[in-house]
């Protein structure tokens, strides 16, 4: 026996039903829902039904289900498995044979009525999920991007953050109540976006209007740097390499201790946008130049935090599993005693010692630690002193 038949349904007033489902739901006493989906479907009904909400928290509907020992019809809106109920359910109950009616979601009647390939498109949810999820997009300069929002990242919200990030090279189409008889859709620029204010339920769909080029291994004359001192940067060599030692593909989240102008934090993501960043630096000035260049080469997601690392409480940060040291304000043996404990098994931290003293300051560190050196190198960039960068994996 199936246990579960999932329909997707429209935000039509009478939503269209086939043949197929309206027998279905005849043939069933036990249905779910949404408080919407009950109004929308209620005549379609058999007199003796029941009907159970669906309300968060999720696990008292989940419980009422298990107690029912028949076939549960559930109603989710447009297409039950994008990002919708049914994953939900494939999940909670995966040894349950489940049906799934699906309609069209609400991304996919936006492209319909914008004339928009879809199929070239990238999903960027941000319904109860945060912003990593469209930041990403942006960064690679995908082309195409349906967003999902929900009420506190609406689409207002989401275009002053693509404005805030440089990213006016976007057109955007707003669709208000998809497939229902109050529909609206509107194309709007970047600017106008930022200042509507738009019916719920509701997506984006952003299209690039022109390409934005990036390069990797930015010129450290092409930042903003701190006054005065143009050589307080991580040099364009060294800090390739240092990405390399970081290893960015199977990363998750990085710490960049000491992040001065931000050119390391920056790199990374661009290099992986996928990659979580969180950055301190001690100097006040650095928080405006962060801002700047993260404008200025379109890098949102940087998590920057202004204040001294040893005074900082770092139990909302997420464990990290590569961690980046630029500054250690002379206390190398302490500052690594503390982020090892922090720092994920098999997790990375990369160093440039600028000197001989500070190299066997951090491998008498390491030494000291469950840590060992797994990779060493030296460069010479210029005119300046050579730079070892040395790389050591927690055990």
């Amino acid at each position: 026996m199936c246990k579960f038949h999932v329909v997707g349904i429209s935000d039509q007033a009478k939503p269209e039903l086939s043949v197929k489902v309206k027998e279905l739901l005849q043939s069933h006493l036990y249905f779910s829902g949404g408080k919407r989906h009950y109004e929308l479907v209620r005549e379609w009904l058999p007199a003796n039904h029941q009907w159970i909400d669906v309300l968060v928290p999720l696990a008292e509907t989940f419980n009422e289900y298990n107690s029912i020992d028949a076939s549960i019809v559930v109603f989710a809106s447009g297409d039950p498995l994008f990002f919708g109920i049914g994953n939900t359910l494939k999940r909670e109950f995966p040894d349950e044979a489940i049906t799934v009616y699906p309609s069209f979601n609400s991304l996919q009647m936006l492209a319909h009525e914008c004339q928009l390939p879809y199929g070239t498109m990238k999903v960027a949810t941000l319904t109860g999920r945060p912003w990593i999820n469209l930041d990403q997009e942006l960064i690679k300069g995908t082309a195409l991007i349906g967003i999902l929002t929900d009420k506190q990242k609406k689409p207002a919200a989401i275009a002053q953050r693509i404005m805030a990030f440089g990213f006016v090279n976007y057109r955007i189409y707003l669709g208000e109540r998809m497939g229902g008889d109050a529909q609206q859709v509107r194309k709007l620029s970047v600017e106008e976006c930022a200042k509507v204010e738009a019916e719920m339920p509701n997506c984006l769909i952003i299209e690039q209007t022109e390409a934005f080029e990036r390069t990797f291994g930015i010129n450290e004359g092409d930042f903003h740097f701190l006054k005065g001192r143009p050589k307080m940067i991580t040099k364009r060599s060294i800090r390739l390499m240092s990405l390399s030692m970081l290893k960015l593909d199977s990363a998750s989240v990085l710490w960049d201790i000491g992040f001065c102008t931000g050119s390391v934090s920056i790199e990374t993501k661009q290099m992986a946008p996928h990659v979580d960043v969180f950055s301190i630096e001690k100097r006040e000035e650095s928080r405006e130049l962060m801002q700047k260049n993260q404008f200025t080469f379109r890098v949102p997601g940087i998590n920057a935090f202004i204040g001294d690392f040893f005074k900082t409480d770092l139990k909302d940060w997420p464990q990290p599993d590569r961690i980046f040291i630029g500054g250690h304000g002379g206390r190398l043996m302490e500052m690594i005693k503390q982020l090892e404990k922090q720092l994920k098994p098999g997790g990375i931290i990369v160093f440039n010692a600028v000197s001989n003293e500070t190299l066997n300051q951090f491998k008498q560190a390491i030494a000291t630690v469950s840590m060992t050196i797994s990779d060493e190198m030296q460069l010479l960039q210029d005119d300046h002193n050579p730079v070892t960068i040395i790389q050591a994996t927690k055990q």
